[in-house]
């Protein structure tokens, strides 16, 4: 073994500790031993399928099951890159990422028959596993440097880019999350989070480097995830705030189980009243700050500062650095850029050049955030992604929604941001130049078939101009002091 490769990760545990838990569901369980031997199986059949393919790039359009873990194991042993293809989008958003990494074959859930159009071999997961399997030779080995998943982000610019992520990414993600967090035999992470998301497939990722139980959802169930954590079963589990704020709600009087010993918190800082809650109640939460680049969190910070470092997301995990990139220097609280380095950090867009060059300096990776390091070392994010909206742990772009919106007849200029919502955190809300007689219902129609459910506008505002700089750039955070302030409402 040299320092630029691995043991194969499944391989190797399920020698380890063949006989430990590996993933579990309300009606199953796997060990480790028949985790590998599964994953084997699901890998000779998909060897079966694209064993003729010349790109090693497969497409995967998965829910939270345990066939999809599977094929998430299966598709590693092949040495094949696996790209995540998020099932909220619409199909031309999925058609566009699907030409963009030039993808011959994507395996997909039965579920989403039909999501799958164009000029590509759709495998549902029926016909993947009723497949004749054909032998192949295992990796022994993973390459650091190897392209393990691929997941699309929008970025700032509302122009989709594939973030390539490499088993050395993934690796450093889970040793810097052990460091942080401790790893014991009794460790059990309940995951909710969409597998297709980074924040569900490091997951899978740590199980197998750790040892560790994944207790699998399909989907978020406040009531049946309570359940878990009250019984003890649970040791970890990864939520945004909306999912913590419907936990809590839930509880109601009860308490959590004892051996229940982390709460990592992304998708942004939470509210003082529900951190005030969640320590009253001696809920252990985790903030944390990471993106798709960073392979989850970079940055974390403790129960213990959870109050007294309120709104700061903490500070970096072991092999990570940050700073701030600002015209004030490097002084304690000037605000600027965030900008973070590790081997858990991407090495950049797929065939995105120019963006690569705007994202990468000696080293360091450009967030696109606004923050500040505090005196003792501490992150506060103050803007974050620029305008990015999060509802209910979904990054929403506006300029993305924006470029859909212009394309819209009647529709000269449209600017978005987000508004509070009580139940996702936060909504995007559409202010619209008009031409002629559009209405709102117009305008909902002609999104729906262009964008997600989750970036629809859920608000409409039509505004005679929108407001704009010396520069002519837009100025969004105009339009959300102008929403706070009552100047506007909801269209009928």
């Amino acid at each position: 073994m040299t320092t630029q490769q691995l043991p194969n990760w499944l391989k190797q545990r399920a020698f380890l500790t063949p006989d430990r838990i590996a993933v579990s569901t309300a009606d199953v369980d796997y060990t480790f031993r028949d985790l590998w031997e599964k994953t084997i199986s699901a890998a000779e059949r998909i060897h079966a399928i694209t064993q003729s393919a010349e790109h090693p790039f497969i497409g995967l359009m998965i829910k939270n099951k345990l066939k999809s873990v599977l094929v998430i194991h299966a598709l590693q042993q092949l040495g094949l890159t696996t790209v995540l293809l998020n099932n909220k989008l619409s199909t031309e958003e999925i058609s566009f990422q699907i030409k963009d990494m030039g993808l011959s074959t994507v395996i997909y859930d039965d579920e989403f028959e039909g999501n799958i159009i164009g000029d590509v071999d759709g495998v549902s997961f029926s016909r993947l596993f009723q497949t004749p399997p054909a032998s192949f030779e295992v990796k022994d080995h993973f390459q650091l440097d190897q392209a393990c998943s691929v997941m699309y982000t929008s970025g700032t610019t509302g122009a989709p880019k594939g973030v390539l992520q490499s088993y050395g990414n993934h690796w450093w993600s889970a040793i810097g999350s052990s460091l942080n967090l401790g790893i014991s035999e009794n460790d059990a992470w309940l995951c909710s989070v969409p597998l297709f998301h980074i924040s569900g497939y490091s997951i899978l990722m740590r199980s197998v480097i750790y040892g560790m139980n994944v207790r699998l959802f399909e989907s978020f169930d406040a009531e049946g995830i309570n359940r878990e954590l009250e019984s003890g079963k649970v040791t970890i589990i990864s939520v945004v705030s909306t999912m913590l704020q419907r936990l809590l709600m839930d509880l109601g009087d009860r308490t959590y189980h004892p051996d229940f010993r982390c709460m990592l918190l992304g998708g942004g800082p939470a509210p003082l009243p529900l951190l005030q809650k969640c320590k009253e109640k001696g809920v252990p939460v985790f903030q944390t700050y990471g993106m798709t680049e960073t392979a989850s969190q970079i940055v974390t910070l403790s129960p213990e500062y959870s109050i007294s470092k309120l709104g700061s997301a903490g500070k970096p995990l072991f092999p990570s650095e940050l700073k701030i990139k600002s015209e004030g220097g490097t002084e304690a609280n000037q605000e600027g850029e965030i900008l973070v380095k590790g081997p858990n950090v991407t090495s950049g867009y797929y065939t995105r050049e120019e963006a690569n060059r705007r994202s990468f300096e000696n080293g360091w990776f450009h967030t696109g955030d606004i923050g500040y390091v505090d005196e003792e070392g501490f992150l506060f994010v103050l803007d974050r992604r620029s305008d990015l909206i999060i509802s209910g742990g979904e990054n929403v772009y506006p300029a993305e929604i924006e470029s859909v919106l212009t394309g819209c007849p009647g529709i000269e200029e449209a600017g978005v941001v987000g508004i509070p919502s009580e139940e996702w955190g936060a909504i995007p809300c559409a202010f619209i130049v008009k031409k002629g007689s559009l209405t709102k219902d117009q305008v909902m129609e002609y999104s729906k078939g262009k964008l997600a459910s989750y970036k629809r506008p859920k608000v409409i505002v039509f505004v005679e101009e929108l407001p704009r700089n010396a520069s002519n750039k837009l100025l969004r955070r105009v339009l959300k002091e102008q929403w706070e302030k009552g100047m506007y409402e909801d269209a009928n």
